[in-house]
């Protein structure tokens, strides 16, 4: 009872002797009435970019527990269904729920996004040129980074409320989750990253800044998911053949740009010298002893390093996506019958993207010979097996990996979108516009960097660490290239191509087969892995994640749940 006596004296001190004092905004904050000068607008800039990097171990930006352990590319990982559970829940489906804290975290992060680029964009709106020579740059800027978080939610949860920099903050609850549809929602971000690309530099001064052709990246994203048009319970209905072509003009102004493939796959997921590299058209900068408590480290990735290096072993690639790097004599995908045996390395050929992006033990950790993985770099083998991911990690050896006990981070850049995603989106466009033989070319050299990408990947002796067979498509050779196969060639190269980039879930999404795709992976998988015994997606509620209970409460229910939740 004392403490509660004391408590309420507090309480009557605070609120009758300090008034004035409560008064006073507190010390280095700054709202948007007080901004009188350009340098202050600049401040609400930086910190709608800082945000990209404001993820943390359960809510990563980088998509990895939504677009690949929703997926057949990664099983949760780490040390067992109850070591965060919630995730489990999402890759199993049946035990999602919308009061899950995850949810309601990776929502609210990423509307703490869109407000600060809301915000920016009304403060900078009252300056002129004359004023802020770089007004309209920064304006772009910030509608580009309203847009890339609107694109998230969008398709993570589908109905969600948009609100743009019209809106008074303590309005955002009044703004209901079905108010415009998914195809207007869309077109809404896709008017952002227009707006953007027509205003935004070729090139910026500072690395991590938008620039045109990011948002020309963007803009092809969204048309592309813009294209397949669905109904309410989520099914595809139809595809867009003019927004197809808008894929394509988009498409063909980051394509006409100085960016080009890398000439080794590995330099896009190597730190130093080749990060922000010739492919990667934007990325999230990081850093580490730059005065900002423990530094910008990548926490949202920290969970996946191996628990040979670190801590903490999720995000363990399954044998599905292993067995989809498989070749055939003439170094072509196994399409229909890639999956039917695992792959023997040491009979079996494949491309080598596969040691680029999953480790293994007896093979090299990140083009280091002399650091061979182990069986034992993994923690719960029975139930994840003993694959790691690599695109996102580094060598424990590298300055940029950061101790951050009992996890570890590092300050590599992230990769937000690079030059082949873009190129497949033109592809994919092309093909279903029935234009297939425009869309070989941009495959096969996709294909042909794939085979040249494998001068880091040897063992100690100097011999290659698998047998490589990776060829082009040749239409009469090896190749019927009609529409149907070169769908399927397509899709298959995206998953080769992308796989552990958080894109794999939301391409089954787009092309309307999660549902198959997902479900035979659990059929394929639960008599060698018992975390699927009972896992089943259910078409028509699965595709998108339910609206969270949290952000129901907010809006005094004028959210509505998404269907079958």
């Amino acid at each position: 009872m004392k403490k509660y006596i004391i408590t309420l004296a507090v309480s009557l001190i605070l609120a009758t002797g300090c008034k004035k004092a409560l008064e006073v905004g507190p010390k280095g904050s700054l709202n948007e009435s007080q901004v009188a000068t350009p340098a202050q607008a600049e401040g609400f800039v930086t910190a709608a970019y800082s945000q990209l990097g404001n993820d943390e171990i359960n809510r990563a930006f980088s998509m990895y527990q939504y677009g690949n352990i929703r997926a057949d590319d990664a099983y949760k990982g780490g040390g067992g269904i109850n070591d965060g559970d919630v995730f489990h829940n999402m890759e199993t489906f049946i035990a999602s729920r919308p009061d899950q804290w995850n949810y309601d975290g990776i929502w609210f992060n990423i509307y703490v996004g869109i407000r600060r680029a809301n915000e920016g964009i009304r403060v900078l709106s009252k300056f002129s040129e004359a004023e802020y020579p770089l007004v309209k740059t920064r304006l772009a800027e910030l509608r580009f980074l309203r847009g890339y978080w609107y694109l998230m939610v969008e398709n993570l949860f589908k109905n969600i409320p948009y609100i743009d920099d019209t809106v008074p903050s303590d309005d955002y609850k009044l703004v209901k989750n079905n108010a415009l549809s998914r195809d207007q929602i869309l077109e809404k971000i896709a008017g952002d990253f227009q707006a953007a690309a027509e205003a935004l530099p070729a090139t910026q001064p500072q690395i991590g800044r938008a620039n045109k052709f990011a948002a020309y990246a963007f803009l092809a994203k969204t048309r592309l998911f813009q294209a397949y048009t669905q109904n309410a319970t989520h099914a595809v209905t139809g595809i867009d053949q003019n927004r197809l072509q808008q894929v394509i003009d988009a498409s063909d102004q980051v394509l006409a740009s100085s960016y080009k493939l890398q000439a080794d796959f590995a330099n896009n997921f190597t730190s130093g010298t080749f990060e922000n590299g010739t492919e990667a058209i934007m990325s999230v900068q990081f850093s580490s002893n730059d005065g900002a408590g423990r530094g910008r480290v990548n926490f949202g990735d920290m969970l996946t390093v191996p628990q040979g290096i670190g801590c903490c072993d999720f995000q363990k690639p399954s044998q599905t996506l292993m067995n989809a790097f498989r070749t055939t004599t003439t170094g072509l995908p196994l399409f229909d019958t890639f999956n039917q045996q695992n792959v023997d390395f040491a009979t079996n050929t494949v491309d080598p993207r596969v040691d680029h992006t999953i480790s293994r033990p007896g093979a090299p950790w990140k083009y280091d010979p002399a650091r061979v993985v182990t069986a034992s770099w993994s923690r719960n083998i029975p139930l994840y097996g003993t694959y790691n991911s690599m695109k996102e990690n580094v060598s424990p050896d590298c300055d940029c990996f950061i101790n951050i006990a009992p996890f570890f981070g590092n300050t590599k850049a992230r990769i937000m979108i690079r030059l082949a995603d873009v190129m497949l989106f033109k592809a994919e466009a092309l093909i279903e516009l029935g234009r297939q033989t425009e869309a070989l070319p941009i495959i096969n050299a996709i294909r042909d960097r794939a085979s040249k990408s494998t001068a880091k990947l040897v063992m100690a002796n100097g011999q290659p660490t698998s047998k490589y067979n990776v060829q082009q498509y040749v239409p009469g050779t090896n190749i019927v290239w009609d529409q149907a196969n070169a769908r399927k060639a397509l899709r298959f190269e995206r998953r080769l191509e992308m796989a552990l980039e958080g894109e794999r879930f939301f391409d089954l999404i787009r092309w309307g087969v999660a549902d198959q795709v997902i479900n035979s992976f659990f059929d394929s998988e639960k008599s060698t892995r018992s975390i699927y015994t009972t896992a089943r997606f259910t078409k028509g509620r699965d595709e998108y994640l339910p609206i969270p209970q949290n952000q129901i409460f907010f809006s005094e229910n004028n959210y509505v749940q998404n269907p079958g939740y």
